[in-house]
């Protein structure tokens, strides 16, 4: 048995080791062709940075030129149209006082609007574009040799601002992927496990069925030898007693090897009394306090509820298994087991409430009770409360929740849809 548990915590731990690699190696790489990405992406918005800079000073040039030369109108508006106007950034000139006065290419603003409101927009984007980029001056002389002070700013274009977002959008689509990834491998985990239980289930239930087959046997020939008439009556009365309780343990080991028999397959469901179902897993369990604890209380409030649908074979082995987790909590000599069902007042589910003044659950393992694998206890294989959390919520539509645990303390509540 020792050498079990050890084998089985080693296994485990591999198992929880080689998780835990896997989810890091994955964040880890999400996080390197995230930087890529990222590094890649604004290295190229530089060099775009770097050609708008050299094609606005070269403009500014041109400008500057056509401003102040004697060259014919002609070539004068080919600067203007297809060097200066042709730029695809957005594009702000100010007066001396800083003033916007010319815009092209500026979003959401059009070439006419000179509004108050527009204007004043116009100077906070030409400050941040400023900012960002500087500004250039361009000095026109008129005819009285004067000079007129302008300043040319410019923004970044479309391209640019949509690579600027490009590598968060890359990011979150690997996000959604990794995201997507990991739910699938959940549920493969999950599939994997159900056909690991159905696989177990079944052998089990074959497993069982040899030795039952073989004790009703035997049952056939003591009760055929009984009826022969050849012992004395103290044999006859021990022989009674025996084959009473053979029987008795035979019925029980063929329900067991039903409940197994019927995991990965759909139950069907009858309406029946929970009541009655509760009350038989409770007189089974009293009758066996004697030998858990003969301090334990172990009693059972009932209210007035409709009959719901249920597999009794199933729902009892779930009853049984977590009114047996309670009684391992509690303390053999002050322990107090007390289940409880009520209807609440919407009328949609039944309740049933199962409280202990036992050690309780630590928040940490609270969240993983009902893991299949997960037991606090020094012996057993953690399958306890994940077959009763499968058989309330997978079986019967149901749901079990831990509602509170601290030490004196624990409850669990489990609720039924009422149906028609």
């Amino acid at each position: 048995m020792a050498e079990s548990r050890m084998k089985k915590k080693t296994v485990d731990s591999l198992y929880v080791g080689k998780s835990t690699i896997f989810k890091i190696f994955l964040l880890g790489g999400v996080a390197i062709i995230s930087g890529l990405f990222i590094w890649y992406t604004f290295n190229v918005i530089d060099k775009l940075k770097e050609d708008t800079r050299s094609q606005v000073e070269n403009n500014m040039k041109l400008w500057q030129l056509a401003a102040n030369s004697n060259i014919s109108s002609s070539v004068l508006q080919f600067i203007f149209d297809e060097v200066i106007v042709k730029a695809n950034f957005p594009i702000i000139v100010l007066n001396e006082e800083r003033v916007p006065i010319n815009r092209r290419n500026v979003d959401n603003i059009a070439d006419d609007d000179y509004s108050p409101e527009t204007m004043a927009l116009l100077k906070e984007i030409a400050d941040e574009m400023v900012k960002q980029n500087g500004d250039f001056p361009l000095i026109i002389y008129t005819n009285d040799n004067d000079s007129i002070l302008y300043y040319f700013c410019y923004g970044d274009s479309k391209v640019i601002n949509e690579l600027k977002i490009m590598p968060f959008i890359q990011i979150g689509i690997i996000l959604i992927f990794l995201i997507v990834a990991m739910i699938g491998f959940q549920n493969i985990r999950k599939s994997e496990e159900r056909l690991i239980w159905v696989g177990m289930a079944k052998e089990t239930a074959h497993q069982l069925g040899t030795p039952i087959s073989s004790l009703m046997g035997w049952l056939e020939i003591l009760k055929t030898e009984k009826e022969s008439g050849t012992l004395t009556t103290e044999d006859e009365q021990l022989f009674t007693d025996t084959m009473l309780n053979m029987e008795t343990d035979v019925v029980r080991l063929e329900k067991v090897a039903n409940r197994f028999g019927k995991i990965g397959s759909i139950p069907e469901l009858t309406k029946h009394s929970l009541n009655e179902l509760v009350q038989d897993a409770v007189d089974y369990y009293c009758r066996r306090l004697p030998f858990e604890g003969k301090g334990i209380k172990l009693q059972f409030d009932k209210s007035e509820i409709p009959s719901v649908k249920l597999n009794q074979e199933l729902l009892g082995w779930a009853l049984e298994n977590i009114i047996k987790n309670a009684l391992q909590s509690v303390d053999s000599k002050t322990g107090l087991i007390k289940l409880t069902t009520s209807m609440p007042p919407q009328g949609h589910c039944v309740t049933l409430e199962i409280l202990d003044n036992g050690k309780g659950i630590s928040s940490a393992a609270a969240r993983k009770i009902f893991r299949a694998g997960f037991t606090t206890k020094k012996r057993g294989w953690g399958l306890g409360l994940t077959l009763v959390k499968r058989i309330i919520e997978e079986y019967h539509g149901g749901r079990i929740t831990l509602k509170k645990s601290k030490p004196g303390e624990t409850l669990f509540e489990i609720q039924f849809p009422v149906t028609d």
